[in-house]
């Protein structure tokens, strides 16, 4: 990992887009790095286009702004694609990672043929298999924590476990379905150039 890792994320409210930026900056702090992990507050409703950001480093973070130029964006929302520059001030040498089934033609037209690195989920499949109903936010975590590699997919099951295991102490019938989303992730996600 480089000194300094900044991510940007993209979906609608109600998708878990914040409470995925929040989950990982949570476990990048429990595996020893500094972190930030914030929205972009507008005028959100359920539904609505909203930001999230993450900094990760292994040096204390001195920066306080928007992420203007990320290493990687997630996508959680692939209707986004048209109507969000989800890839303005992306790195070439960065990635974004997109919750779609749509096919790398179309991808890389709706991307303006960004040339960094595109990853695909299906996280909508993997959350209904695992949670029986529809949450991408926590495949999305899995697949950007794959594709950056802020930690080893070992940590991020062992500090999600027992962050679950708080979060859900009054339904704990969740947490094994969303460990499995997290596992499922881990392995579906891909390169698609």
């Amino acid at each position: 990992m480089k000194d300094l890792i900044e991510i940007r994320w993209h979906g609608r409210g109600g998708q878990g887009a914040k409470t995925a930026s929040l989950l990982l900056a949570d476990a990048a702090f429990n595996t020893g790095k500094y972190i930030q992990g914030f929205p972009e507050y507008g005028p959100e409703r359920m539904g609505a286009p909203i930001t999230a950001y993450n900094r990760i480093s292994t040096k204390a973070i001195t920066i306080h702004s928007n992420i203007y130029e990320p290493d990687y964006v997630v996508v959680v929302d692939d209707t986004l694609l048209e109507s969000v520059d989800v890839t303005a001030g992306l790195k070439e040498d960065g990635a974004i990672i997109i919750n779609t089934t749509k096919d790398a033609e179309y991808l890389k037209k709706v991307l303006n043929n960004y040339s960094g690195n595109i990853y695909v989920l299906d996280a909508k499949k993997i959350s209904l298999e695992a949670l029986g109903k529809y949450f991408p936010n926590t495949p999305m975590l899995a697949a950007i924590v794959k594709v950056s590699q802020i930690m080893t997919d070992e940590e991020l099951l062992a500090d999600m476990e027992g962050s679950f295991k708080h979060k859900f102490a009054k339904k704990p019938e969740v947490i094994e379905g969303n460990m499995k989303a997290l596992e499922l992730a881990l392995k579906e996600v891909k390169k698609i150039n």
